[in-house]
C-alpha cells in the first residue's frame, strides 16, 4: 500500500512547536496560520512576515542549449534573461492552455532555476523532460535540494541586511545573487507573492531550521512574525496576483487571463517556434478583435464574502464568475477577482452583483490591483 500522507517540509517540527494550524496543501503539510491570519496579514503590510514556501517545485536546467530549450518549452524569451536576473513566465499546452505560471532565475550563463507551483510541479517536470528531447540540456529535479523561506514586508530589507553582507541595496526586483545569510549559504532573490518588498531565500533543507530561527531573532525588534498560507492568499489577492487553479487554468490562455504580455512571439531561437505558438497567436488575434471576459476586481458594498465559483450577475443575467474572494484587511471590505463579460468590465459599471446563496449582493467593479505599495 502506498503512503498517501502529506509530505513535510524541513521546518515541520518548527511550525508545530510554534503552535501552527497545519493543513494539507498540494500534498504538503503546511502552516495555515500561527494565530490570527488578519494579524499576520497586517504584519506583512506594515512590518514583516516570515514564510515557509518549501512546497514549491524547483528544477535546474543546464547545458549548452539550456537557453534555446527554455525558449522552446516556455512562452517567454528566456535567452534574454541576464545572469543574476529572473522573469515571470508560463508553460502552456499546444492548445495554448496554461499548465502553470513560473518564475525562472538565471544564476549562470548556462544554468537556470525554474520554480513551479506545488500543485503543478510534477506536471511541469514531466513537460520539461518531454520537451527537452533534441536539445543538449539537462533537466534536474531539485525539489529535495531546496528549502524556500521568504521574508516579506517593508521592514524586510533592514532585517535581512542585519544578517548578511550581500549587496541588498544593489539587488533589483526580480534578481538574485548568492550570499550567506546568518551563516547559511543561500540564493537571495528579490521576489515574492505579497505585493510588498521582500526576499526569497533558497537554502539547503538541513539549514532551514537554523535560518528560520536566526531570521525570527533578527526581526524581533522590527515586528517580524511567522506567517501561514492563509494570509499569503489574502496578500496576493489584494495585490491582484493570479493563483493557479483560480485565475489561471488549463482552459485559459495567457490572453484570456489578461497576461498576454508574457508571451513573446519575437523570440529568435528555434526560428521563433515554441510550444503552443500557433494557438497563442490565434488567441492574441481574438483578444485584440473582440476581448473575451476580462479579469476585474470587485469590492463589496456589504459584508458578505464572495467565494470562488460564485456567479457574477447584472440585470438578472449571469455575466461572470468569481475566481478568488476573501475579506480584505487592508481595504476593510470583502473583495474578489472575477472574470466578467467585457461589457461589464469597466471600473464603476453599475448594477453588478454577486450571487451569494441566492441573494444578489451589490459589488463595485474596480481596476486591479486593490492594493499597491508605496515605493
Amino acid at each position: 500500500m502506498s503512503d498517501t500522507s502529506p509530505r513535510k517540509t524541513a521546518l515541520d517540527a518548527t511550525h508545530r512547536a510554534l503552535g501552527a494550524t497545519m493543513t494539507d496543501f498540494a500534498g504538503w503539510d503546511m502552516p495555515l496560520r500561527y494565530g490570527s491570519e488578519r494579524e499576520e496579514h497586517t504584519a506583512v503590510r506594515e512590518r514583516a512576515g516570515l514564510f515557509d514556501l518549501s512546497h514549491m517545485g524547483e528544477f535546474t536546467v543546464s547545458g549548452r542549449e539550456a537557453a534555446p530549450f527554455l525558449d522552446h518549452a516556455l512562452v517567454g524569451n528566456m535567452g534574454s534573461i541576464g545572469v543574476g536576473r529572473a522573469r515571470y513566465t508560463m508553460i502552456c499546452a499546444e492548445d495554448g492552455g496554461i499548465l502553470d505560471d513560473l518564475i525562472v532565475y538565471r544564476p549562470a550563463e548556462s544554468r537556470y532555476l525554474v520554480v513551479a507551483n506545488a500543485s503543478n510541479a510534477q506536471t511541469v517536470l514531466d513537460e520539461l523532460n518531454r520537451r527537452s528531447e533534441g536539445f543538449d540540456t539537462e533537466v534536474r529535479d531539485d525539489r529535495e535540494a531546496y528549502a524556500l523561506l521568504a521574508v516579506q514586508g517593508p521592514a524586510s530589507p533592514r532585517i535581512l541586511a542585519s544578517v548578511t553582507d550581500a549587496d541588498l541595496d544593489g539587488l533589483k526586483y526580480y534578481a538574485g545573487l548568492p550570499g550567506t545569510v546568518a551563516g547559511v549559504e543561500a540564493m537571495i532573490a528579490r521576489t515574492g507573492y505579497t505585493g510588498e518588498d521582500g526576499f526569497e531565500l533558497f537554502v539547503s533543507p538541513a539549514q532551514a531550521p537554523r535560518l528560520w530561527k536566526a531570521l525570527l531573532a533578527a526581526g524581533a525588534g522590527e515586528g517580524l512574525v511567522p506567517c501561514g498560507l492563509a494570509c499569503r492568499d489574502t496578500l496576493r489577492l489584494e495585490a491582484g496576483m493570479p493563483l493557479y487553479g483560480h485565475e489561471l487554468t488549463a482552459s485559459l490562455t495567457p490572453f484570456d487571463a489578461g497576461l498576454g504580455r508574457v508571451v513573446k512571439f519575437d523570440k529568435t531561437a528555434n526560428d521563433g517556434r515554441f510550444v503552443g505558438r500557433d494557438a497563442l497567436a490565434a488567441a492574441s488575434e481574438k483578444a485584440g478583435a473582440r476581448p473575451p471576459r476580462k479579469l476585474v476586481g470587485l469590492v463589496a458594498e456589504g459584508r458578505r464574502v464572495p467565494r470562488a465559483g460564485y456567479a457574477v450577475v447584472a440585470g438578472g443575467e449571469v455575466i461572470g464568475e468569481v475566481t478568488s474572494g476573501a475579506p480584505s484587511p487592508t481595504v476593510g471590505k470583502p473583495i474578489a477577482m472575477a472574470y466578467v463579460d467585457a461589457a461589464h468590465a469597466a471600473p464603476g459599471t453599475p448594477g453588478v452583483g454577486v450571487d451569494i446563496r441566492g441573494s444578489h449582493e451589490p459589488y463595485e467593479v474596480v481596476a486591479l490591483p486593490f492594493y499597491k505599495r508605496r515605493k
